[in-house]
């Protein structure tokens, strides 16, 4: 059974149960569906933007305004009744807001891959649930529609895997809409659509199918392999040396220690200055040495 598979008959079956809870959908991106008698109310995604990243990118409130309003309803995710007694938003648009990022984020997680889905108990208030439950069904069927047309461009992309790049051509400017200059700003061949997507606060699915229409286009372009770093030369213009290794140290040859203990030998002949010389290079001590040179009478 596929991923899809698994997920559809997951929340089918939520549905039919008229489940209020949870239903975690684990993969890449996963998410989590929130329900309410069996029909969806939010979704959440790391693999779409949440509502309030909509909202600010509108331009209508602005992040201190924001913070400012969730602070006052007592660290409320989704401070509807603030946004709307200030006038920063009004109650429809904010209905619609609510609902394409739902929408979003059910496609994202159908984009993404699959592993399992579990079941579990609502942990709080959903996040900027929608007035009206989606029926799951209906929810996953247009989420599909939504992908299989993308995949049926002339240049179909995934939300998660092309990393485009603008396209070294020429093109007027003035011709380009506000999304797609958007993107031609902040595609650098490490972004993905979805990370496009949070870079300018729009629908993952809203850019996935811009960044598709742009390659077929030729504004953009994916590598398939990564741009090489260039390296700086000494300017010389020789290449780096390696180090050559350090020559391996010689192990320190031992000095013999004489033997303090050992008594001197006479050698015939030789006479006691001598003999007191010979002693005192052999390490036998002074004290042999004065005896010869002052010898005592008996």
């Amino acid at each position: 059974m596929s991923g899809y598979q698994l997920l559809a008959r997951d929340l089918a079956a939520c549905g039919r149960d008229g489940f209020t809870g949870e239903l975690r959908v684990l993969g890449s991106p996963g998410g989590t569906f929130h329900l309410h008698g069996g029909l969806v109310v939010a979704v959440e995604s790391p693999g779409a933007p949440a509502p309030e990243a909509l909202l600010l990118r509108s331009g209508r409130i602005g992040g201190e305004e924001w913070a400012g309003l969730v602070r006052e309803s007592g660290g409320a995710r989704w401070p509807a009744a603030g946004l709307i007694a200030h006038g920063y938003a009004g109650a429809a648009q904010l209905r619609v807001v609510c609902a394409m990022a739902l929408q979003d984020a059910v496609f994202a997680v159908v984009a993404g891959s699959v592993d399992g889905c579990e079941r579990g108990p609502a942990t709080g208030v959903p996040p900027a649930p929608v007035a009206v439950g989606e029926p799951p069904t209906r929810l996953l069927q247009v989420a599909s529609r939504k992908l299989g047309a993308l995949l049926e461009q002339p240049y179909p992309v995934r939300p998660d895997r092309e990393r485009p790049v603008p396209a070294s051509l020429s093109y007027a400017a003035g011709r380009l809409g506000v999304l797609q200059r958007e993107l031609l700003a902040h595609a650098d061949g490490r972004c993905t659509s979805r990370d496009l997507a949070f870079r300018t606060g729009r629908g993952v699915y809203t850019v996935t199918v811009e960044v598709a229409r742009m390659l077929g286009e030729g504004l953009l372009e994916c590598v398939d392999a990564p741009r090489p770093i260039p390296v700086r030369l000494p300017p010389d213009g020789h290449g780096i040396r390696p180090r050559e290794p350090a020559p391996p140290r010689q192990p320190p040859v031992p000095v013999p220690v004489p033997d303090a203990t050992a008594l001197p030998r006479r050698r015939p002949g030789a006479s006691g200055i001598n003999e007191a010389l010979t002693t005192e290079r052999n390490g036998t001590g002074w004290k042999e040495f004065f005896r010869l040179r002052n010898p005592t009478a008996k």
